[in-house]
């Protein structure tokens, strides 16, 4: 799974590669350690195996999105600032090609899990260990991957307009990750929210 990522890993310095990912880099045991949304991940390198260690039992896979985030994360990243601009994701370099048809982003999803309760996304951003914004009815900041911030915002719906979302995303985003990982990247954010929102936080 993902060879060609881990193929362009694999020859990649990588102390070099965890100063660009914002992560660590454990030497003895030739492993990454990374964070993505509110949990962490171990990358063997020689295994070529991405998983989250578990405190008793077998340590746990990741799922493919996750892993395809992790991997392009590591090998893409660059340690430069933030534009501190937010942008659609349509908005970033080539987005506009890429995220219509299917690889719009389900943020309808967003909009109808939340919108009749937008306070319930303060709530999963204390979980992911987000910051709260001022857009809309409710909004957070969430450092999806340690190079990659991703902006939730829901306006509630009421008799004259329905619910809304958006993602945002910094623009400097484009230079962090390839669109089609970013894509899965948003996926994988949308979908946790609603998750966590329907086991009622």
């Amino acid at each position: 799974m993902h060879t060609a990522h881990w193929q362009q890993l694999a020859e990649m310095d990588r102390d070099e590669t965890a100063r660009r990912a914002g992560c660590a880099y454990l030497r003895e045991s030739d492993s990454f350690v990374i964070r993505l949304l509110d949990e962490q991940y171990r990358v063997n390198m020689a295994a070529r195996s991405v998983y989250k260690p578990a405190e008793a039992g077998e340590p746990v896979p990741a799922g493919f999105l996750e892993e395809l985030c992790i991997l392009t994360h590591l090998a893409s990243a660059q340690d430069i600032p933030l534009a501190n601009e937010l942008v659609h994701a349509e908005k970033l370099d080539r987005g506009g090609f890429f995220f219509r048809g299917s690889h719009q982003l389900p943020i309808e999803k967003l909009a109808a899990t939340l919108g009749g309760a937008p306070q319930l996304l303060l709530a999963v951003g204390e979980i992911l260990g987000a910051r709260t914004c001022p857009f809309g009815d409710a909004s957070i900041e969430v450092l999806v991957l340690p190079r990659i911030p991703v902006t939730l915002i829901i306006w509630a719906g009421d008799e004259e307009f329905p619910a809304r979302a958006s993602i945002l995303f910094d623009k400097s985003a484009a230079r962090q990750m390839p669109l089609d990982a970013l894509y899965a990247l948003a996926k994988l954010t949308i979908g946790r929210t609603i998750k966590l929102v329907e086991k009622k936080i």
